[in-house]
């Protein structure tokens, strides 16, 4: 015996209604596209023909991109969304042409995209530094870093379930890939990312190197003039540091915060300190924060061959239940946990007491959110590659990279005066805009999206779509 309810009473459910569009957010992600050149500049690199049946291959790279953004984890599910939306975009390419148009993505290619997206990054950039509060300049221990472009790099693993081209095992004993990206801390723009196999090395010098260059290439000249590159203990090395500091000139000034790798020479040089060596570390919001101190190591640590200048930062703290296992028998002895952040900052110009070490702490500890980053990435279509081919995944990756972009251009040119999605994660915009449902009606050779009024967030949808539409467009 069934349970009457009330609610269902009279409702039937069927499969005929016409003129309904579900993730009406896929409108807002290509008029962006489309209003910040981003798909002109892709026609202007990617083949394309006037034959019968051809797909312009511009179009098909940044649909793609919409639909990760809304969802989309394979190309089938990409192809099934197009159809879905040819009413609003027209015909729909088959995941047989995607993955033409992603296979014949080759180094080459790449490169001409990769300027692209640097031509499109400078408009934007100019554009939100004309909205209401300017560029979004990072703000650390309530210290805001007006004028400094905050670059971070780090390296995820993904995992595969499949043999795929390139797929071995990872040093955290899956399998899969370990791709190395760099995002902008300012915007949370990825600027460049590197699909590497599962054993590649976290510390390699060659792949750091390129990906820092590529990442700095994605930069506008006129905003390089200060820059600060953070990297956790992967950027240890020799090579990374020297390279890093050689890049400063006379025009372009260049800091770094990097994790260290401790050894038995750093633990005695911490042996060395006083304790009122020790001072306690500052939170993001520039409070004490009991119970962490730190300490400047610089000058007790004899270690050779790296840069001249560079700051040790020791810091400590109580080791929790988790980690008594990892304890060094030095670690055991004082009862404290240590980590190290090497540094070249000095001073950094226009920022008060940026020269104090319990700023660069904090301003090192703020990498790590980078992984809100990778997390997005990977919500972003990163989460498994769909392919068997290592040319198609390298081009999805690019489109689920160019996915993140949209998605963060959106909120900070339309959205930024919106405290509940300004900041928002992908699912929460999936959930209030993207995956809105609505009626596409015509009317004198005019067409019209109608979202349901009562959404508490129609209103935010509407006004992106009308800033969207004051964008200037690029010519």
């Amino acid at each position: 015996m069934s349970e009457r309810t009330g609610w269902d009473r009279g409702l039937s459910v069927t499969a005929d209604g016409k003129g309904l569009v579900g993730h009406a957010g896929a409108v807002l992600l290509r008029r962006l596209a489309d209003r910040i050149g981003l798909t002109r500049g892709l026609a202007g690199v990617l083949p394309t023909s006037t034959a019968a049946g051809w797909r312009q291959r511009a179009a098909v790279l940044v649909q793609l991109a919409v639909t990760i953004a809304l969802g989309a984890r394979s190309l089938l599910e990409a192809e099934q969304l197009q159809l879905h939306h040819q009413g609003l975009f027209g015909l729909a390419a088959s995941d047989s042409t995607t993955r033409r148009v992603l296979a014949g993505l080759d180094e080459q290619m790449l490169t001409r995209i990769a300027k692209v997206r640097r031509r499109v990054r400078r408009h934007v950039w100019t554009l939100l530094r004309l909205r209401p509060g300017g560029f979004p300049w990072l703000t650390v221990a309530a210290r805001t870093l007006t004028g400094w472009i905050v670059v971070d790099l780090d390296a995820t693993v993904i995992t595969s379930a499949s043999r795929k081209e390139g797929a071995t095992g990872t040093f955290k004993g899956t399998f899969g890939f370990h791709p190395l990206g760099g995002w902008c801390a300012n915007t949370g723009e990825s600027l460049a990312m590197e699909l590497r196999p599962g054993n590649a090395g976290a510390n390699t010098v060659e792949d750091h190197l390129r990906v820092l260059a590529a990442c700095l290439e994605q930069i506008p000249r006129s905003s390089q003039s200060k820059l600060l590159i953070r990297v956790d203990g992967a950027g240890s090395t020799h090579g990374l540091l020297q390279h890093l500091q050689a890049l400063n000139t006379a025009r372009r000034t260049v800091r770094y915060t990097v994790g260290w790798k401790i050894t038995e020479e750093d633990e005695a040089a911490i042996a060395k300190l006083p304790p009122h060596a020790w001072e306690t570390s500052l939170t993001q919001d520039g409070q004490l924060q009991e119970g962490y101190d730190i300490a400047e190591l610089t000058g007790l640590n004899t270690r050779g061959g790296w840069p001249e200048g560079m700051r040790l930062i020791a810091r400590r703290v109580r080791p929790s239940r988790r980690h008594m296992k990892k304890l060094t028998d030095f670690e055991k002895k004082t009862g404290w946990r240590y980590s190290v952040t090497a540094t070249n900052i000095r001073h950094m110009w226009g920022i008060t007491g940026s020269h104090q070490i319990q700023f660069l702490d904090a301003l090192h500890r703020d990498h790590a959110e980078v992984e809100d980053r990778i997390r997005t990435a990977k919500a972003m279509g990163l989460r498994n590659l769909p392919s068997s081919s290592w040319q198609v995944n390298t081009g999805w990756m690019l489109a689920c990279n160019l996915a993140a972009d949209l998605d963060t251009w959106l909120r900070l040119l339309t959205l930024h005066d919106r405290e509940d999605l300004a900041d928002a994660e992908p699912d929460t915009m999936r959930f209030r805009l993207h995956h809105l449902p609505a009626r596409l009606a015509k009317h004198a050779r005019c067409r019209y999206l109608r979202i349901e009024q009562t959404w508490p967030w129609a209103a935010a949808f509407a006004t992106s779509w009308s800033r969207l539409t004051q964008l200037p467009a690029v010519t």
